[in-house]
């Protein structure tokens, strides 16, 4: 009886563990590799475009317009590189690509006419309108690609009700295990006069130092990726968006190693149940034999 409930607690335990585990570092990889810098991309590529549309009134053609048009055209292919919405995203990507191209041709052409003439406001005023029209303007597309990036952070670090039942079910799992092997060994010091069983004594130090691991691992990731929801919920400008790249690499960072230890739960559960097995196994024939 107690041969058959230490290793269907363990097999038990063993799943459940990594289902909660996953739960939280499975999202953690793409957040640092993908939503966050995305975030960051669509945030530099609103700025520049802020600041070129400032620029783009000069009496003179000016650098600082092509500066501001180049970094806005870098971002967006970043963002395109890190997968921004699927393929609907990226399609959205490169219509902005093409708007700002046709942008910076007006706001150019408007530049060499005459300052004050009629078709230098023309050119100027298409130009305004392929940026900031609210309907399908350059900036508007943007912020629609912005919020549903912010909202893919969301999901990703968000701790649910679901996980935090697969997490309370692990727990009870655990001490359900952890008195089980105590009972085990116990019955088995009354029953055979021997002091400790080495293979339950080793189960027990496995199970509580791979729960202690993976529960510190899972505080330090969340943390990590609450820190950078908290951090990319609000529209980054300027420097402030470079101290964000940085602040968000650093909350994410060990994520990916951390992630990789899911493989070591499964690893470390068929190692609790063969521990169990071989410290129960020489007992379980004299048992079955000896006089009660």
């Amino acid at each position: 009886m107690r041969h058959r409930l230490l290793l269907a607690l363990s097999a038990l335990l063993t799943l459940s563990l990594f289902v909660s585990y996953e739960g939280v570092h499975g999202d953690a990889d793409p957040l640092r590799t993908s939503s966050a810098p995305a975030v960051l991309s669509i945030d530099t590529a609103l700025y520049a475009l802020g600041e070129a549309e400032r620029d783009a009134g000069a009496a003179t053609p000016t650098s600082d317009f092509q500066k501001q048009i180049s970094v806005a055209a870098q971002s967006l292919a970043a963002a395109a590189g890190d997968n921004v919405g699927g393929p609907s995203g990226r399609q959205a990507l490169q219509t902005v690509a093409a708007l700002i191209t046709v942008y910076a041709v007006k706001v150019q052409q408007a530049q060499l006419q005459p300052d004050g003439s009629a078709l230098r406001q023309a050119y100027l005023s298409y130009a305004t309108s392929i940026l900031t029209d609210k309907g399908s303007g350059i900036l508007a597309r943007l912020k629609v690609l912005q919020a549903q990036q912010r909202a893919a952070v969301h999901r990703q670090t968000s701790f649910g009700p679901l996980l935090w039942l697969c997490w309370a079910a692990t727990l009870v799992i655990a001490l359900a295990l952890a008195g089980c092997l105590l009972e085990t060994q116990l019955f088995l010091r009354r029953r055979f006069r021997r002091r400790y069983n080495r293979g339950l004594l080793a189960a027990g130090a496995l199970l509580a130092a791979g729960l202690a691991v993976t529960l510190l691992f899972t505080v330090w990731t969340h943390q990590g990726m609450t820190d950078t929801r908290r951090l990319l919920d609000r529209r980054l400008t300027g420097p402030a968006i470079t101290d964000a790249g940085r602040e968000t690499a650093a909350h994410l960072a060990h994520t990916g190693f951390r992630a990789s230890a899911a493989g070591g739960i499964l690893i470390g559960g068929v190692l609790v149940m063969a521990l169990a097995e071989t410290g129960l196994r020489r007992h379980i024939d004299e048992y079955r034999f000896r006089p009660r």
